[in-house]
């Protein structure tokens, strides 16, 4: 159990009295709020960081900071991987569960290459890893690292595949061998680079060590199926000098689904709730183990096993994670799940409110209005262009909520639509007077109808059929 021998401190939640009362009290509004209260609260919140209060940088408010920083710091802790200008962090989590506090952070989806490849294999490989982009609902999704991993055991053809992904691409690496000699030599490569060092195991853990502080990298432990050596090989990495550590509990393909998400759960619950700072770590998954458990099974078959761990695992707290398919049918379910996670569940997916033009319409072009939750504003946005016909679109706030919803909780009401024709100036922009609402809507006909001055047309309540919509009502409308 990852409970044995842990420290068993319950972590108290923080109020912002007592931030404040290690604030400088002094109401200087520095920090851009009104006073040093209102300062607490935001950091309490995370929505601000200590660094925005200037007195506290002063040298003699050093203790103090250090004070706040401990009492303030994620429990889980935040690693960075890679150069400077080309870096990703990893961990920085507070919580359990991502309505108790967003998540920060997303989990680094990284690609294999082998030291046994093709070279063209693995151009190709790194190329469609950097090119893998989707836009979602406003938020360009993408891939974050390469992990190079040693199938042969040759230092020689290590540091060679090294050399050659490092000669091709900017994103951070993570190096994988539990040989310290094969890390080594594709470390010398890559001196300055900072990749992830993969892995640390009970047999090797003083080598890796060595490898980590001589290189100044993050380091991977390793202990399949065993939270209490992992914890132990974390302690005495800690000691050794090795503070920015990743663990991995083991990605356990069939029948090992169980016990990997009891492990995966009970680290970071052991972490979060419990206070246990050896376990404090981010966590790595390897779906790319699926491709190993059944080597004579088809190909799509290792695929769909591989996608639907990285899945449980983006679920399970996973901070890291390598994959073997570059196919989209397997990364992009992900990246969107990935997303949707973390995203804040305290604030709506909203995007600005105001006119949007959706090609080049003209004053006899029709007007239509949405709200401003983000999916909504994008796929009414998508059927439009679809109906290829240039027209307005008036993106009206209701405080990131959808249609439906917003008009039931007056968060959209005829008042809004009124206002939003009138600062988009739309009477300057169109000779007629006519406005398309969404169906969803359509008992607002009659209030903005009295509110704006204009004619309404309810439209579909589904925007999918906006362009037999525009097709077959507005062409006689016009």
């Amino acid at each position: 159990m990852v409970g044995t021998g842990a420290k068993k401190t319950n972590i108290r939640e923080i109020s912002p009295i007592d931030v404040y009362m290690l604030l400088p009290k002094t109401n200087c509004k520095e920090c851009g709020e009104e006073n040093c209260m209102a300062f607490a609260t935001k950091l309490v919140n995370r929505e601000l960081r200590l660094q925005s209060c200037p007195p506290l940088l002063k040298k003699e408010n050093k203790k103090v900071y250090g004070q706040l920083w401990e009492m303030l710091k994620p429990p889980i802790k935040e690693v960075t991987i890679g150069a400077k200008d080309h870096s990703i962090k990893v961990g920085g989590k507070y919580v359990l569960y991502r309505h108790e506090f967003a998540y920060t952070n997303p989990t680094a989806i990284a690609i294999d290459v082998t030291d046994e490849m093709p070279e063209e294999e693995v151009l190709a490989r790194i190329k469609r890893t950097e090119q893998f982009s989707y836009e979602y609902i406003g938020m360009t999704l993408k891939l974050n690292m390469i992990a190079i991993r040693s199938t042969s055991g040759d230092p020689y053809k290590f540091k060679s595949a090294v050399k050659k992904v490092a000669e091709h691409t900017r994103l951070p690496l993570i190096l994988c061998s539990f040989d310290s000699k094969v890390l080594e030599a594709g470390l010398m490569v890559v001196q300055n680079a900072k990749p992830l060092i993969y892995a640390a195991t009970k047999e090797n853990w003083k080598d890796m060590a060595e490898l980590a502080l001589m290189y100044q990298c993050p380091l991977a432990v390793f202990a399949p199926n065993d939270v209490k050596l992992l914890r132990s090989l974390s302690k005495t990495l800690t000691e050794y000098g090795v503070n920015d550590l990743v663990l991995d509990p083991g990605t356990l393909p069939g029948e090992g689904i169980r016990d990997m998400i009891n492990n995966f759960t009970m680290i970071r619950r052991a972490a979060t709730k419990k206070g246990d700072e050896l376990l404090g770590f981010p966590l790595i998954g390897t779906p790319v183990t699926a491709w190993l458990e059944n080597a004579e099974a088809p190909k799509e078959v290792a695929e769909w096993n591989e996608a639907y761990l990285a899945a449980i695992l983006i679920d399970r707290y996973a901070d890291i994670l390598i994959l073997h398919s570059t196919e989209g049918w397997v990364l992009l379910p992900n990246v969107v799940l990935r997303q949707n996670i973390y995203t804040d569940p305290r604030k709506p997916v909203a995007v600005e409110p105001g006119l949007r033009i959706l090609g080049t319409p003209n004053e006899k072009s029709p007007v239509m209005f949405t709200t401003n939750f983000a999916l909504t504003y994008y796929t009414v946005a998508s059927d439009i262009e679809s109906a290829g016909v240039d027209s307005y679109l008036l993106v009206v706030d209701s405080e990131g909520i959808a249609v439906d919803c917003a008009v039931a909780g007056r968060k959209l009401t005829a008042d809004k639509v009124a206002e939003a024709i009138r600062d988009d100036k739309m009477e300057e922009k169109v000779k007629h007077r006519k406005l398309i609402i969404p169906g969803k809507a359509a008992r607002l006909s009659g209030e903005i109808e009295e509110a704006s001055g204009w004619n309404v047309m309810v439209g579909p309540r589904d925007s999918s059929d906006i362009p037999k919509y525009l097709k077959e009502k507005w062409s006689q409308a016009d």
